[in-house]
């Protein structure tokens, strides 16, 4: 078949509007396919949004634009050119115990916080681990004591991790350490703390230590925003507040996917789908229904929902760090943003800061579902209890709300997953990309490479999409090989843990 003749042929529906279904549709509009981008919020970026309130920008979970795929960090700077892009100072810290502990590990901030009783029984563990290890290896819990001991786990991961998760610690796998964590240990933090950043190779920085970053003058929803009117310039379409009702198929594909869109019905056929959207969600919205089988491993998907406080306070400086994890179980707060030390310009008065309380939830409990009011007043509160500022200093607050934010880890998902993708192998039109689309912990960087090989499938290509940021290896490009055929080829090197999918050709 002709290829010029293909592409006239051929209509791509992309679900969702976060970076992977934008970056999609940007791929898309690079070679000349038409798209419909279909989005059930109102705004563009998913969780790489960012909200405006009164003039205050803020990030929803904070976005490091920091990547080891070249093909990624340049659309970045072909989007946002000239710069708009800040390159920023990493600093977060700890809250343990009223004290603040560097992270990345500064040894000797450690052992003035800890104390010496408590270093050496932090030392003592992590030497017991490297003799006698947690085997097998299942855990979230196994995994961070066998490479920082069990006292540093219980001191620095365990209140945190189980606020984020809402389940304990020995009930999350441990492959959402290894693929968040990876190459981290107490051997490599010391190491990186005491070799400074610029004498290491790009190449061997492990992405959790980095000491700065790239960040969008005004968030990374800047970008997002940036890329829907450019792809709308292109002759793409970007459909807002478009709500999947129906995914209809049968056979072997996909052909139409129904929205409600301010109370109508509209009908969207294509040729080709690209879906971003909670796997969850679009194995209960085909029509008809698959197997009891498929529908019940869906429910087995499970997801931890988010939501951030944004508070305003009367203060010019509160404290130097973009962001602080908070280790108390005396506060439901996780981690608090602040948003003047991302970028100067998401805070329009220099005499005020703007914070980021992020707590994390179940939909229908009772932090979701209490109101913005109430939850201004519980993050005013917790504030002050932290010690970071007086509660009468908050001036005003906003609650930004984020269903199915990040995929659970747990038991029963690998076995769930690989019976839906068991099934999805049959729609041969179908593509999932993105870190709900693949319920996968992928970071933004991920989810836009996932979409720009499933646009390169519908070339010919036959990339599995599930192995992206399955291997360490895979997105750190050796030097002088940055082109995107060798990024492509290594992916396909992989060896994913479920069985790979490989997608097909045009048709």
């Amino acid at each position: 078949m002709d290829r010029g003749i293909a592409r006239q042929a051929r209509k791509v529906v992309v679900i969702g509007a976060g970076p992977a279904g934008l970056t999609a549709a940007y791929e898309l509009c690079k070679i000349g396919l038409p798209s419909v981008v279909l989005e059930k919020d109102t705004v563009v970026g998913g969780l790489a949004r960012t909200v405006h309130y009164n003039g205050y920008h803020f990030d929803i979970g904070g976005h490091r634009f920091f990547t080891k795929v070249k093909r990624v960090e340049d659309m970045w700077h072909e989007v946002l050119p000239g710069g708009q892009f800040l390159r920023r100072p990493r600093l977060s810290r700890i809250y343990y115990k009223k004290r603040f502990f560097y992270y990345p590990l500064r040894p000797v901030n450690a052992l003035l916080g800890l104390g010496i009783g408590n270093t050496l029984a932090v030392v003592l563990s992590y030497i017991k681990a490297q003799f006698t290890p947690a085997l097998p290896e299942e855990t979230f819990d196994q995994w961070v004591s066998n490479r920082f001991g069990r006292r540093l786990f219980e001191i620095f991961f365990k209140t945190y991790t189980e606020k984020v998760w809402g389940i304990p610690c020995n009930e999350i796998l441990a492959e959402w350490a290894a693929q968040r964590i990876r190459g981290l240990s107490l051997f490599s933090a010391i190491k990186s703390a005491l070799l400074p950043q610029s004498n290491r190779s790009p190449m061997t920085i492990i992405k959790t230590l980095v000491d700065e970053f790239d960040y969008p003058e005004r968030g990374p929803g800047m970008l997002w925003e940036r890329v829907a009117e450019i792809v709308q310039g292109r002759g793409a379409e970007v459909r807002l507040g478009a709500r999947v009702e129906r995914i209809l198929w049968d056979g072997d594909g996909v052909r139409a996917v129904e929205t409600s869109v301010d109370g109508r019905i509209e009908r969207v056929e294509g040729t080709h789908f690209i879906s971003s959207m909670p796997i969850r969600e679009l194995i209960q919205r085909l029509d008809p229904p698959p197997d009891a089988r498929v529908l019940e491993a869906a429910m087995n998907l499970h997801y931890r929902d988010f939501l951030a406080v944004a508070v305003i306070i009367d203060k010019p400086h509160l404290f130097p760090d973009n962001w602080i994890y908070i280790h108390d179980p005396d506060v439901r707060v996780a981690r608090i943003q602040n948003f003047k030390n991302w970028s100067p310009h998401m805070v329009p008065d220099g005499r005020k800061t703007c914070l980021g309380l992020e707590y994390f939830c179940f939909e229908g409990d009772d932090l979701w579902t209490m109101s913005d009011a109430a939850l201004t007043a519980l993050a005013r509160r917790e504030v002050e209890t932290l010690g970071l500022a007086r509660a009468a200093d908050v001036e005003d607050g906003a609650v930004v709300r984020m269903p199915k934010a990040y995929p659970v880890y747990d038991a029963p998902y690998p076995a769930a997953l690989q019976e839906i993708r068991s099934f999805l192998d049959r729609l041969e039109n179908l593509q999932l990309i993105g870190r709900s689309g693949l319920h996968k912990y992928n970071n933004q960087d991920h989810s836009m490479l996932t979409a720009m090989l499933a646009v390169e499938n519908l070339l010919g290509a036959s990339f599995d999409i599930w192995a992206v940021n399955q291997e360490q290896e895979y997105h750190e490009a050796a030097p002088g090989r940055d082109s995107a055929a060798e990024d492509a080829a290594r992916l396909a090197s992989t060896q994913p843990r479920v069985p790979v999918r490989k997608s097909p050709g045009p048709k």
